[in-house]
């Protein structure tokens, strides 16, 4: 599909932007102070297939934990940071890879100045942030609320002081809750400028409401061929965000290089207890990096017919089913050896 042409804008070993694919980044939700458990985290992240890792780091005491997450995981890392400026500064020198920051909420425009350099010398890029909770007081009045044009109106807003001090490594979000909202305020502010955009929808949810909310607003800028990166914020455990963000993206056919589940809904016709058992076909294939298609189909009847494209799958029967490759059957098996049968032919392949 096109998509927007976007400056590259350089993270540590990861570019975002330009022709570089869509990437999948997290947040870590350990608190600053306990390193251990964070970098727990950020290398769990990290084997789940996260590109980047967010870390808020809310006061100067908290700084430690770039150098420490830099030191355990090869993917960059971001530090998120609000109000004061010093902390950047001390992020940058401890190697952090980018910063989340708006520069207008930093105070003075020396305090901007001093972040930008240090940024620039640095090889530091700076993503602006906004979101539906942070938009200026005079925008809010303007727009008579966190509308879509407030949001972008203040994402521009921010860069342009970014601008005044000669940087453009810039990454710009402009989040809402509302699906309809985020979506128009992302395509408001790809068409006023070249930034590459970080999408997502913000406080989306649990996991459930979370991954309909998400897919239905980063999904649909992703196939307007808006978004150069993508955050699923969800009320779980982070690697769900990172499992998440990667289905979407293969099955926009924006990334390439892992498997694809085809699942039966199940109707009258199911006599095996399916849904399990595509849970559990689903939980090992989000381990599995092979680009391949898997069918988990409830009959015999229309499985292999309708996953006839599939590398491999299984359907059931009565209290039985079958393997089958390509649409055809290679065997008839006991319903309790269904699963392994389908991991030793996808680890055959």
């Amino acid at each position: 599909m096109p998509r927007r042409q976007s400056r590259p804008v350089r993270v540590g070993g990861l570019t975002i932007g330009g022709d570089a694919p869509v990437s999948v980044q997290s947040m870590l939700n350990r608190p600053a102070a306990d390193v251990a458990g964070s970098v727990a985290q950020a290398k769990a992240l990290e084997q789940a297939g996260c590109q980047l890792i967010r870390a808020a780091v809310p006061t100067l005491d908290d700084v430690p934990l770039i150098a420490a997450l830099k030191q355990a995981v090869a993917c960059p890392v971001v530090a998120d940071i609000h109000f004061d400026h010093r902390i950047a500064l001390a992020c940058v020198a401890a190697g952090v890879d980018k910063i989340r920051l708006n520069p207008g909420n930093v105070g003075s425009s020396e305090a901007v100045a001093a972040v930008a350099n240090a940024c620039r010398q640095a090889g530091v890029p700076i993503r602006i942030g906004v979101n539906s909770g942070s938009v200026e007081k005079s925008l809010l009045a303007q727009y008579g609320g966190p509308t879509p044009q407030a949001l972008a109106a203040s994402a521009l807003r921010h860069a342009a002081l970014l601008e005044q001090h000669d940087f453009t490594d810039i990454v710009i979000s402009v989040k809402s809750s509302n699906v309809a909202d985020t979506y128009e305020a992302y395509r408001l502010v790809a068409a006023a400028c070249d930034y590459p955009l970080h999408v997502g929808v913000t406080e989306a949810g649990t996991l459930r409401s979370g991954l309909i909310k998400s897919a239905a607003g980063i999904g649909g800028l992703l196939l307007a061929g808006i978004g150069d990166t993508i955050r699923v914020s969800l009320t779980a455990d982070p690697v769900e965000e990172v499992a998440a963000g990667r289905s979407l993206l293969q099955n926009l056919g924006l990334l390439q290089g892992g498997p694809t589940l085809i699942a039966c809904p199940t109707c009258g016709r199911t006599k095996i207890d399916l849904i399990p058992l595509a849970d559990r076909v689903d939980r090992y294939l989000q381990t599995c990096r092979k680009p391949i298609t898997v069918a988990v189909m409830g009959c015999v009847v229309n499985g292999p017919g309708e996953a006839r494209e599939a590398d491999v799958g299984i359907a059931g029967g009565d209290g039985c089913g079958v393997l089958f490759r390509k649409g055809k059957v290679e065997q008839t098996l006991p319903e309790d050896q269904l699963f392994n049968a389908l991991v030793q032919a996808i680890e055959a392949l």
